[in-house]
């Protein structure tokens, strides 16, 4: 049974998100602004945090990028009334996972829920080393860190999930959606608009120029691969 940290400050929303998490066999815990949130993940630890885009005292992208930067490596997903790509790719790039538009079926919500579950479990398996050294890189696989020439660059989970996929075969070509099945699921293959985002975001920071990548490069209307 996972436990599921919801924070939104609308009442009828954390009873309609307690009914669904509970039937569906899952502990839950709430808060109702942000800073509560921080307080109450600290506390309890949820294997996966719902975060509603707009509250009081710190957002939803603010509290992302806090827990983040505190560490936090478990799946976030945003909900939110706006759906615009602007929002999205502010949410992606604070290091969020998935994005559900209100009003949303609440099935939608649970496949998504147990998709970035199975996910979390399966990306990087318990008996996987801490540490991996492919050519020059070296992968923190618990920290979500990678050391290359001497320095350290903190990554988002997602971020650093398709990094380590790809230089785990360089050279090899992967299609987008052979990256969004092996990184969030095949749920989600058919949803890879976001995935140019992750990719321009590991680039400004693993490469000396993101404009004319060296080491995570465009197979032209392919995919992508990593070069050494």
């Amino acid at each position: 049974m996972a436990k599921i940290l919801l924070a939104d400050d609308e009442p009828s929303m954390q009873n309609l998100i307690r009914r669904l998490v509970t039937g569906a066999g899952h502990g839950f815990c709430c808060a109702s602004d942000g800073e509560e949130a921080v307080r109450v993940y600290e506390r309890e630890q949820p294997d996966l945090l719902i975060l509603d885009v707009m509250m009081p005292k710190l957002d939803g992208f603010q509290v992302c990028r806090k827990l983040r930067a505190a560490g936090a490596i478990v799946p976030i997903v945003f909900l939110t009334a706006k759906g615009d790509i602007t929002d999205k790719s502010a949410g992606f790039n604070v290091g969020g996972d998935d994005y559900l538009v209100k009003p949303f079926d609440p099935e939608e919500l649970l496949l998504r829920i147990d998709a970035h579950l199975k996910r979390n479990e399966r990306i990087v398996p318990k008996q996987q080393e801490d540490f991996v050294v492919l050519g020059g890189w070296e992968f923190d696989t618990k920290r979500y860190r990678v050391v290359f020439e001497g320095k350290r660059i903190d990554f988002t989970p997602k971020e650093f999930q398709i990094l380590f996929l790809l230089a785990s075969h360089p050279g090899e070509v992967f299609t987008r959606e052979q990256l969004i099945e092996a990184v969030w699921g095949e749920e989600f293959v058919g949803e890879t608009s976001s995935l140019p985002v992750f990719i321009r975001k590991i680039r400004e920071k693993i490469e000396k120029d993101p404009s004319h990548p060296d080491h995570l490069q465009t197979a032209w209307r392919s995919g992508y691969r990593f070069g050494d």
